[in-house]
């Protein structure tokens, strides 16, 4: 009997302007342990969503498996076991879904014999979560860009984040608040000013160079953006002030973490203080809120066989 492993981290996306677009992994983890054992589905959730989540063919690592069921022909399993141990709160702005997603496409296919590519697992994962950036990081890890032709989907690594040879730190706060996904895309615009496309064509490109080149002087000048953030802030009770009180507390850049409601912070060393200082700011707006202190992770998803005798 064999035991498939797969690791998933968490991501950050729409970094400031890079909606959409502009994504990074962090190091904090889902794990799925897969074994072929006993008759039908049996799922045990611990961490994360423990209490939650369903523990039946609705549930999403389940669904993904699944697809790669149906596309490849592989014939499902009699009886499977899942053990999901979720560090990634859920709805949080950090890419739980998409991890879920990311985990059951790639245990699947490992049961398969990797019939499917990487790229062709992360097509499926767009096409279930229906946007690629969270995907295409937690697949690659580090910093990743993403963009759709029309055509095609073209996801172009960059690779990792370091400042003076170490790795970008960031602190997380999530506040005790539901934001759905439904509500955070609501609250976009039809239709923006071109001179607020023109904005950000200039902070996306800018705020990549000054990733890949470690300078948080030019990172906390240009992490701004008017396609997302203006319109769903004001969503968070006190997320606008958390991001003014990590920059003051000095952090280079402080921004939503995908559509909220966590915010993160980016800076060099004791990410700690900037995350006490959002937190205490979420805290005068009547919110409780979680603290994460972690960093980028150069490494993406990784899957495994271990036999087991």
């Amino acid at each position: 009997m064999s035991e498939v492993l797969v690791h998933v981290p968490a991501t950050t996306a729409n970094l400031g302007p890079g909606f959409d677009c502009l994504a990074m992994a962090l190091d904090l983890w889902n794990d799925l342990s897969i074994e072929l054992a006993g008759e039908g589905l049996a799922i045990r959730i611990h961490g994360e969503g423990e209490d939650s989540l369903p523990r039946d063919g609705s549930n999403l690592v389940w669904q993904a498996m699944q697809r790669v069921f149906a596309l490849t022909g592989c014939q499902a399993p009699e009886g499977i076991s899942l053990l999901c141990n979720n560090q990634i709160p859920l709805g949080s702005g950090l890419g739980s879904s998409a991890a879920a997603v990311l985990a059951g496409l790639l245990g699947a296919n490992e049961l398969c014999g990797n019939l499917l590519s990487r790229e062709q697992l992360l097509a499926l994962a767009v096409e279930m979560e229906g946007h690629p950036d969270n995907a295409a990081a937690a697949e690659a890890g580090g910093l990743v860009l993403v963009g759709n032709t029309g055509t095609r989907l073209i996801t172009y690594p960059l690779g990792m984040v370091r400042v003076g040879g170490e790795p970008l730190q960031a602190a997380v706060v999530l506040p005790d608040f539901q934001l759905t996904t439904h509500a955070a895309r609501a609250a976009l615009p039809a239709a923006v000013p071109m001179a607020d496309a023109v904005f950000n064509n200039a902070m996306t490109a800018l705020v990549v160079q000054a990733l890949l080149d470690g300078d948080m002087e030019l990172l906390g000048e240009v992490m701004q953006d008017r396609l997302h953030q203006p319109y769903r802030l004001n969503l968070i009770p006190g997320a606008e002030a958390a991001i003014r009180a990590a920059r003051e507390s000095g952090a280079a850049a402080a921004v939503l973490s995908g559509a909220g409601p966590s915010v993160i912070a980016f800076g060099l060393v004791d990410m700690q203080s900037a995350a006490e200082a959002m937190a205490s700011a979420f805290r005068q707006a009547g919110l409780s809120a979680r603290t994460f202190t972690l960093q980028v992770s150069e490494v993406g998803a990784s899957v495994e066989r271990v036999e087991q005798w």
